[in-house]
């Protein structure tokens, strides 16, 4: 009985082991073997384009590594600069590490929120689809523009009488110069950045995690806040940290709208507002003064304030690349 249910006693049939999956052919435009002398050619151009770069960009790293740890002291860190006939008395640059990062606050507190709401707009809205165009148009231009016409464009508008509460003044005249000055400003460097990153964060939100939002009764601004703006986080923070690195390092706008001076110099008689209101430095225009084509010409003192900038840098873009390899791993089915 057993034999005719299984077939009239022939063998059983066995399952057919799983074939191994077939090997994967090297396609001709994976191999260079076959392009021709001209491709060859430019594949090798690129190599060496590439390599040039790389070298470069590792000369100027272990230069200024080599430099700041040679002329860098810890008590530079924490003491201020001092007029000196010699650059071991002339004291350190507190007074520029904390302007920098005050100015970075400042411009990015103003660009974040800016820059976010921008991008939401363009990416979740986009009308009337003129203002739109016109508005990507300038955010644009404003990522080309030279910051030294920013800067004179500061001066301009924060010499108004109008707006001389948030500057130094004397006797009625305003002079444009402070931290509140600079950060406005700096701002607008960073605002393209955070708009770029931040948009291209929620175009990578597919379609379907709207409507399914939409289907249980989201409307579009709780579905902007609770579901693409948190899933875009990884692209908020690094367009933050992509525009607070740009702000750091420019040297036009420190140098016409914070005054450069060495040492804060407070307006009133209240502590955090007269430092805002006042004048001072940034790590920028710290080594521009003590380089030495520099009005000061302490090159010790330029390379330790360099090298402590290029840490700071350094360490903006290991966040950058964090969060951008966050952002990469999250995929949507």
């Amino acid at each position: 009985m057993t034999e005719a249910m299984l077939g009239g006693g022939s063998d059983p049939i066995l399952p057919t082991p799983p074939s191994s999956p077939p090997r994967a052919r090297r396609s001709a435009a994976g191999s260079s073997s076959t392009w021709s002398l001209i491709d060859r050619l430019g594949l090798a151009f690129a190599w060496s384009l590439g390599l040039l770069f790389c070298a470069i960009t590792a000369a100027i790293v272990i230069f200024l590594a080599v430099q700041g740890i040679r002329f860098l002291r810890p008590y530079m860190l924490w003491t201020n600069p001092k007029v000196s006939d010699t650059q071991a008395g002339s004291g350190g640059f507190l007074d520029p590490m904390l302007g920098t990062f005050i100015v970075s606050a400042i411009a990015i507190l103003i660009a974040g929120p800016v820059g976010v709401g921008v991008a939401v707009w363009l990416s979740e809205y986009a009308r009337p689809a003129g203002l739109a165009r016109a508005v990507e148009s300038t955010i644009e231009m404003l990522a080309g523009a030279p910051t030294v016409a920013l800067a004179l464009f500061g001066v301009l508008l924060f010499e108004a009488p109008v707006l001389g509460f948030l500057s130094t003044t004397s006797h009625g005249v305003v002079y444009g110069y402070s931290f509140f000055a600079a950060g406005a400003i700096l701002s607008l460097v960073a605002l393209p950045y955070v708009v770029s990153s931040v948009r291209e964060g929620l175009q990578a939100i597919p379609n379907h995690v709207r409507e399914a939002s939409y289907a249980v009764g989201k409307t579009k601004i709780a579905t902007i806040r609770r579901v693409l703006l948190p899933a875009a986080r990884p692209s908020v923070i690094t367009g933050n940290m992509l525009g607070i690195g740009h702000v750091i390092g420019d040297t036009a706008i420190i140098l016409l709208l914070l005054g450069d001076t060495q040492t804060f110099q407070g307006v009133g008689h209240v502590p955090l507002l007269g430092i805002l209101r006042g004048t001072g430095s940034t790590l920028t225009s710290y080594i521009f003064d003590n380089a030495p084509t520099g009005a000061l010409n302490q090159p010790n003192k330029a390379y330790a304030a360099a090298f402590v900038l290029l840490l700071i840098v350094l360490g903006l873009n290991v966040i950058v690349d964090v969060f951008g390899r966050r952002s990469k791993e999250l995929r949507w089915s």
